[in-house]
Order: structure tokens, then C-alpha cells, then sequence
């Protein structure tokens, strides 16, 4: 054995330091847990390897829920962003997202730093091979490449696309990680000796350009907004109100296009060179134009990789051809006709597992005191990645301290809706969040994240005593507002009348409440300050949620009821020992798959491919019997 046989004593083994990784350490090591972070390479440390930007569409409302429960994603990317727009203001504020341009090496800096200043945390450079069990196989420790024994109480795998990894481009075909990184090669055989099933994905990246050879001219320019709202509700916005950098928009055209297609035999995606399965929602530029042929062109952003780089990011142009058709191909594309490649676009395949075999806390079923988040649990993105790292760090440590699990379902949050769709749905391909997948999106808003969550938080012991005072008298003066303004009564005065015709509203024929005057379309809260007085001085993000609460309180107040219908279900708990072989009645599919998951709700069990309500009625039925 290396290293002499050498045995380490922790608490808690992470393997892996990237977006699950990172918040999964620093979770377990606030929580006063000895914590050891593993990583194939520091500079690997809370890389972006894809895309140069936090949250976005559904990713945004990750971002915010993670700060809500104290994890660090939010507050990293507030000081390292180049620029930062809210998404979908057109739309209702179910679907608005912040999203920012990231500096690249800023963010993982920062976040190196974070780490590295964290009590009870230590960073270690080296591969992990195993995992190592007990008789009855609950995990023990982890050992390493040079054959040290690390004994834990629980460990978290966030080995996100680095297990056999190989990175893919026309012929050429490496045995890297991302970004040239070193492969993970060895704990693949560990975790299939212990039972554990694999699974082969991709995703893949687009070239990186010299932007001294672009031509912005050719572009359309998008500006960041100002004033800017930070990620973190602990952050100060006068601290965000920086400088920030342009992103440009070009599309391809036809003979983008073209040069494609006549080279689709020489694609590894197409020749059958790549056998993992790759996002569908984030398809390769290739891929785009076998699957939208009757599009002539497709949407480019040319995004920056951070402030003292000229290395730009092409966003919207992922492939795998080879170098010689990556060259004309971007260079077909307006404003990129002299484009230099820094590094050429590819694909890359990894090791992730069925996370069908996690328990609601994402343990192991079979192994317990072993975690898993992040890509390895079969998603992809950044954000989906911090948030479960975030959700397993907090269980692993809940499970050593010997208290309840962090639970959070579907009707909390857009984190709960990950986990349950990831240990209930059967994920042929890399998971990615969308509003879409969230039945109450209207109630888990990206700007009431807090008051959903941070409540879960504190009593994870993540939120301090400060934050949480902050955080009750927010609520307080949300509440006290709304209750005002329900009871301020606007008379058809003339004053009234010529500003709500000023407005663009109809003026009073009797009178309104404030409340009433605010669900009017063309009002909000703010517009109708000059008829309010006595309105008392409140910060920006309390005023926003009164608007909301009240503009759509019909809305809201029906959802609240649907909430309530899905949560009988999902306090019918199910026993983890109940033996769905004794149950009479259900179809032999059902059966099987629900020995496989062992749903902990009879909602949960609803949720899973292959039980429909005919089975939900069997086992409803026999349950009664079983608690009697």
C-alpha cells in the first residue's frame, strides 16, 4: 500500500471541488463538521468549464434559494460579475431570472479564497479511488491514489464530469477532463464493486475566440441593467453598481448551416463516436441544424470570459467537428469572419449515476453515510450542481449530528422540485431546471426565495442570528404593508382623478382601496405613491414583494390551495420498511419500480414513471390497513 499504510480522521470526505463540491464542504464545515475537500487540481476549484455565467432562466431561482439557505454561490458571483440583466420583465414575476456574465477566474478565485479561510475545512489535491464499507456496507472512508485511508462519518461525491472522462472534437479524442483537466480514472470500478449503477452522458462546449480578431460593428450589442439587483439578499446593491461589460448578438445563416450538414459524416455525434446522451435542452450547433432544418439561422451571443482576458466566449455554437469545419463554420457568422480560435470547441463524455438510487436526502439507498450531487447525480449547469451540493452537504451533516434531513418539496422550492424530479423520474439525459417543471411557480418566486426558505436555514444552523433578525423584520414590514394598504381608502377626488388619468387608469366614480387601485394593469404600488401620502420609507425589496402580494392576490391565494390538496399526499408518509410484495393488487411494473425508489410519500409515488392511480388507490388502501 502507498503512503505507508497513512490513515486520516474526518468527518466528512467531499470528493470533488466544483459547484456541488464547494457548497457541500463549506456546508458541512459551517456546521462545525471536520471536513475534508478533495480535487483532482486547485485550479479547479469552482471552475466554469462551459458557460461564462450564474443563474438565467429557473437557474436564477436556484441561485436565490441556495443564499436563502445559506450557501455561498450567491454572494460569489455578486463580486465577481461582469455584467448582470433580469430576464423576462415582459412577463409576470413567476418567470423573472437574474442572470450575470461571470469573470471567469474572478469567480473561482474568490471562491478558492472562500474556502481556504473556512474553519474546519481542509483542501487536498488528489485523486479519490474508492470507497471503502463496513460488513453491513455502510460507509467507513475513502482512499486515495497513493493508498491513504481517509475514515469519515459521511461522505459526498461531486465528481461532476471527471470520472473517465474524455474530451472529443472530429478525430481527436482525449482523456481529459474539462478545460484539459486531469480525468478521474479509477473510483468508476469502486463504486460498480459496491453496487452502485453508472450511466454514460455528454455535454460539450463551444471554441473560445481572440475578440482582438472580432468585429463588434457587425453585432447587436445588450447592455446590463442599471440600476443592478444583486443574487444575494445579504449583499448591498450600492455595492453592485459597477462598471460592466457589453455581450454581443449574431445569428448564423445558411451557409453556417450548409457547411454543417455536408460534414455531419465527419461529426463523432453523428458517426457514432460519441455514445453518451447529451442535453437536449442545450443541443450542439450541429445537432441544431439536423433537428431545426427549417430554421435558417440561430441565435450567437458573444460573451466575455472575464475583465483581463480577450478570450470571448460563443455562446449558442457547441460542437465536436473537426478543427478545419469548426474554422469555416464560425467564420461564416457575421462579424466573426476573421475569428482565431483560442481553443476549439468539443464534446465530453463522463461516468454519472441513476440517481433513482438516492433516498430523498440524496443518500445511497444501499450505502448509508454516502451522498451524491451535482452532475455526477445526472443534471447538468452550474447552478442545478451548487444547489444539490448545497442540499447533500446539509444532509450528510444532518445525518452526523443526529437530527431530521432538510426537506424541502415541491411547493417550497424550485431546489425541491430538482430533487424530487431527479429521484422520481427516470433521466435519460442530462436534467436541466426549467420554470416549466415547477406546478406552483407563481408562489416560488426568485424574490421571495428568502421568505420560502431561509426559515430552513436557520434551523439547518446555516443562517446566523443576525441574518435571521434581518430577515423577520422584513417579513414584519411586508406584512404590516399589505395590511395598510388594504385599508387606505382613495376618494373620487379631483387630485385622484387627474393623476390616475395622468396614469393612463380611469378615474374613481366612488371610492377604492390603495389594494384595489394596485391590481389595476396599468398601476403598481410605486406609481401610486403621490395618493399615499403617509406611505412610510421601505426598502426596495420589501416594496417589491407588497406589489406583488397584492397585484396578484387572486392568483396567489388559488394556488395556495392547490398547495394544499398536494400536501395531503405528501404528508401520507410511507414506511421506508414496508414490503411492497405483501401489497395485493398492483400491476407487477408498479411494484418494481416502487421497491426500486421506495418513494417516502404516497405523492412522491404518484410522481414515478410507470405507478398510475389505479396502483396510488391499491396502495392508499393497503396503507390504511397497515397503520391500523
Amino acid at each position: 500500500m502507498g503512503s505507508a499504510g497513512l490513515e486520516e480522521y474526518v468527518d466528512v470526505a467531499v470528493v470533488g471541488a466544483g459547484h456541488a463540491g464547494c457548497e457541500a464542504a463549506l456546508a458541512c464545515a459551517r456546521l462545525g463538521l471536520e471536513t475534508v475537500l478533495f480535487t483532482m487540481s486547485v485550479e479547479s476549484i469552482a471552475m466554469m468549464p462551459c458557460n461564462p455565467h450564474i443563474g438565467g432562466s429557473s437557474k436564477g431561482h436556484l441561485v436565490r434559494e441556495i443564499d436563502a439557505l445559506g450557501g455561498e454561490m450567491a454572494r460569489c458571483i455578486d463580486h465577481t460579475f461582469l455584467q448582470s440583466r433580469m430576464l423576462n420583465r415582459s412577463k409576470g414575476p413567476a418567470v423573472h431570472s437574474l442572470r450575470a456574465q461571470a469573470d471567469k477566474a474572478a469567480y473561482s478565485s474568490r471562491m478558492r479564497r472562500t474556502l481556504e479561510r473556512q474553519e474546519h475545512l481542509q483542501i487536498r489535491m488528489q485523486e479519490v479511488t474508492d470507497i471503502v464499507t463496513d460488513d453491513e456496507n455502510n460507509l467507513t472512508g475513502v482512499r486515495t491514489i497513493s493508498g491513504t485511508l481517509w475514515h469519515c462519518r459521511a461522505a459526498v461525491l461531486c465528481t461532476g464530469t471527471y470520472l473517465n472522462a474524455v474530451c472529443i472534437y472530429g478525430d481527436v479524442c482525449v482523456p481529459t477532463g474539462p478545460n484539459a483537466m486531469q480525468a478521474a480514472d479509477h473510483l468508476t470500478d469502486s463504486l460498480r464493486g459496491h453496487g452502485i449503477d453508472i450511466h454514460r452522458f455528454k455535454t460539450g462546449t463551444p471554441a473560445r475566440i481572440d475578440g482582438k480578431t472580432i468585429d463588434y460593428t457587425r453585432m447587436t450589442r445588450q447592455d446590463g441593467d442599471v440600476p443592478v439587483i444583486p443574487f444575494s439578499f445579504e449583499t448591498d446593491p450600492s455595492e453592485v453598481q459597477i462598471e460592466q461589460v457589453p455581450v454581443y448578438l449574431t445569428h448564423t445563416n445558411e451557409e453556417t448551416h450548409r457547411i454543417l450538414r455536408e460534414n455531419l459524416d465527419r461529426s463523432p455525434l453523428f458517426s457514432g463516436k460519441i455514445t453518451g446522451t447529451g442535453p437536449r435542452y442545450c443541443p450542439s450547433i450541429e445537432d441544431k441544424v439536423v433537428r431545426f432544418s427549417d430554421k435558417q439561422s440561430h441565435q450567437v451571443f458573444v460573451e466575455p470570459q472575464g475583465r483581463d482576458t480577450d478570450e470571448m466566449y460563443i455562446d449558442g455554437m457547441s460542437s465536436s467537428m473537426p478543427e478545419d469545419v469548426q474554422v469555416r463554420m464560425y467564420r461564416t457568422v457575421p462579424g466573426l469572419e476573421h475569428a482565431r480560435i483560442v481553443k476549439m470547441a468539443y464534446a465530453i463524455e463522463y461516468d454519472c449515476i441513476n440517481a433513482l438510487q438516492l433516498k430523498e436526502n440524496f443518500e445511497f439507498r444501499h450505502i448509508p453515510g454516502l451522498f451524491s450531487a451535482g452532475q455526477f447525480n445526472g443534471s447538468s449547469g452550474y447552478e442545478e450542481a451548487a444547489a444539490q451540493g448545497l442540499y447533500a452537504g446539509i444532509n450528510a451533516a444532518m445525518k452526523i449530528l443526529g437530527k431530521d434531513s432538510l426537506r424541502i418539496d415541491r411547493s417550497e422550492g424550485y431546489i425541491g422540485v430538482l430533487v424530487d424530479d431527479l429521484i422520481t423520474k427516470e433521466n435519460h439525459e442530462p436534467y436541466r431546471m426549467m420554470t416549466s417543471r415547477a406546478e406552483y411557480r407563481l408562489l416560488l418566486r426568485q424574490d421571495n426565495a428568502d421568505l420560502r426558505l431561509t426559515e430552513k436555514g436557520y434551523r439547518a444552523g446555516l443562517i446566523d442570528e443576525d441574518r435571521y433578525k434581518r430577515f423577520l423584520k422584513k417579513k414584519e414590514l411586508i406584512r404590516a404593508e399589505i395590511e395598510r394598504v388594504n385599508s387606505i381608502v382613495i376618494g373620487a377626488g379631483e387630485e385622484a382623478g387627474i393623476y390616475l388619468k395622468q396614469a393612463g387608469s380611469t378615474p374613481l366614480l366612488g371610492s377604492a382601496t390603495l389594494a384595489e387601485l394596485i391590481r389595476r394593469p396599468e398601476l403598481d404600488y410605486r406609481k401610486l405613491a403621490p395618493l399615499d401620502p403617509d406611505r412610510p420609507s421601505l426598502p426596495d425589496d420589501v416594496q417589491e414583494e407588497v406589489n406583488i402580494e397584492i397585484k396578484y392576490e387572486g392568483y396567489i391565494k388559488r394556488q395556495k390551495k392547490q398547495v394544499e390538496q398536494f400536501r395531503k399526499t405528501e404528508n401520507m408518509r410511507i414506511p421506508d420498511s414496508l414490503d411492497y410484495d405483501t401489497v395485493p393488487s398492483l400491476r407487477n411494473e408498479a411494484r418494481q419500480k416502487l421497491k426500486d425508489i421506495r418513494p417516502s410519500s404516497i405523492g412522491q409515488a404518484s410522481r414515478i414513471m410507470g405507478v398510475n392511480p389505479a396502483d396510488i388507490s391499491v396502495l392508499l388502501i393497503y396503507l390504511k390497513g397497515y397503520h391500523t
